[in-house]
């Protein structure tokens, strides 16, 4: 049974936070508690690392040809505009790595599920974390953990089950999954039904969905042990084995004989969720030295304050021309973090950096934050300053930013984030959102709907992530 009544999920909003600020939010930390330590048995990061790469070995190969035989700007890499490869560059991949166009079109949804490439109209180029993959762990890590957080979206879902029923049980499987890393062992998959079963029942309590009888446990109307009529598991075994086989496929368990194991990346991933940090960096050292992105990579764990006196210490270590053609070159790559850094970098310089910036304003991506720079020195009050961009504008923003704290930042700050849209509510965010076209899209929202506590917001954002992902 399932809710008929229609829900709008307002944004839990006392006044929302302006757009100006977003960017700055990234650099926010509370202070840092003591790293807690994983599981004992639990492989080091390099390893850990290690199996990320082997898993997504097929994705790599794809988005590396890609970026190869494609490159920006050519036509034909998809078939509608909607990152699904057209049969004709399918094929040409196929050939040229001796696979198969149907594995061909898996390991590209893979790389793109994993942030390794980004679809642009019909040109395709690689993502940040492509760039960095074989010299920074981290960014493997957080590529797996990406492709971990959308694993509904990996395995087409059974057919003949209702929208809502999915919805449920992909919100259902955290515990799952808690309950198989709390195991540290093989699990009967009958066990685990019988927990889907009772988290989906809570959360049909929850919303008040069902009945029970006082002192019975069972939901009103319900058979009974003398009226047994259908099992009450039947429609959840096969979305159970559903949700095993798609989260196998992305190799955080493994699946078979009745049983389902953790891998050690699931392990590991579960426990991160469940201590809610991330992948932890490395602190910064040496940054004057270092190039604009290794000196914004290294800022990127400062406070504001800190990480205005590195831009300063950074900037008299060069001429002013280059340095600023450098941040701005840094600000087009497609890690979105450095892209925020790097006009909080070009703030600091100040009016030298004035014309590049103007430069800028019509290149799609970069446009928002160079109107807000250009607001803030005419001199209007960076609370103000959003005030300079289109609605559309701002929305690309928010999406862009999100980017940005979903890969290097925790959980809750990402659902803090829904403090800075300027949309009132939740449904007219996801319209926009979706409207807006920014590649980073469907990251973002599997990100978001994984992080938030609210069971109806996080169904709504992951029901507005598969729309995107499938072009609907």
């Amino acid at each position: 049974m399932t809710s008929r009544i229609p829900r709008d999920s307002r944004l839990r909003l006392v006044r929302p936070r302006p757009l100006a600020a977003a960017p700055r939010a990234v650099n926010q930390r509370r202070p840092r508690r003591p790293a807690p330590r994983p599981p004992e048995g639990t492989p080091a990061p390099a390893e850990l690392a290690g199996m990320a790469r082997a898993g997504l070995a097929g994705a790599v190969r794809v988005a590396r040809w890609a970026d190869a035989a494609l490159g920006p700007g050519r036509a034909g890499a998809t078939a509608d505009g909607k990152a699904t490869l057209s049969d004709a560059t399918a094929e040409r991949a196929a050939v040229d790595l001796g696979l198969s166009a149907a594995q061909i079109r898996a390991d590209w949804d893979t790389a793109r599920l994993a942030g390794l490439v980004e679809v642009h109209g019909d040109s395709a180029r690689p993502g940040w974390r492509l760039r960095a993959w074989d010299r920074d762990d981290s960014a493997v890590l957080r590529g797996w953990v990406a492709l971990f957080d959308a694993w509904s979206l990996a395995c087409p879902e059974p057919d003949g089950h209702e929208p809502a029923a999915v919805a449920e049980v992909v919100s259902a499987m955290p515990q799952v999954l808690s309950f198989l890393q709390l195991s540290a062992g093989p699990v009967p998959v009958e066990q685990l039904l019988d927990l889907l079963q009772q988290r989906v029942t809570e959360l049909r309590t929850e919303r008040c969905e069902v009945a029970y009888e006082p002192g019975t446990g069972q939901p009103a109307g319900a058979p009974g042990p003398a009226d047994p009529g259908p099992a009450a598991d039947a429609p959840l075994a096969p979305l159970l084995d559903w949700a095993l086989r798609a989260l196998a496929s992305v190799g955080a368990l493994t699946y078979g004989d009745g049983q389902a194991t953790l891998t050690p990346l699931g392990n590991w991933a579960v426990w991160v969720k469940l201590e809610q940090i991330c992948v932890a960096a490395q602190s910064p050292a040496g940054n004057i030295e270092q190039s604009a992105e290794d000196m914004l990579r290294g800022c990127a764990q400062l406070r504001p304050n800190a990480a205005r006196a590195e831009y300063r210490a950074w900037l008299a270590a060069r001429p002013v021309g280059s340095a600023v053609t450098e941040l701005i070159a840094a600000a087009r790559g497609d890690d979105a973090l450095l892209r925020g850094l790097a006009f909080e970098a070009l703030r600091v310089v100040g009016a030298p950096a004035e014309p590049d910036v103007r430069s800028v304003v019509d290149e799609p991506a970069l446009r928002p934050y160079a109107l807000l720079w250009l607001a803030e020195h005419d001199g209007v009050d960076p609370e103000d300053a959003h005030e300079a961009l289109t609605r559309e504008e701002a929305t690309w923003l928010w999406v862009d930013t999100a980017a940005a704290v979903a890969d290097h930042g925790e959980a809750p700050m990402l659902v803090r984030h829904l403090e800075s849209a300027v949309q009132p509510t939740v449904p007219q965010l996801l319209d926009e959102v979706r409207a807006v076209g920014h590649p980073r899209t469907v990251q973002v929202l599997v990100a978001l709907a994984a992080a938030h506590p609210d069971p109806a917001l996080a169904k709504a954002v992951r029901r507005a992530a598969f729309q995107v992902h499938t072009g609907g």
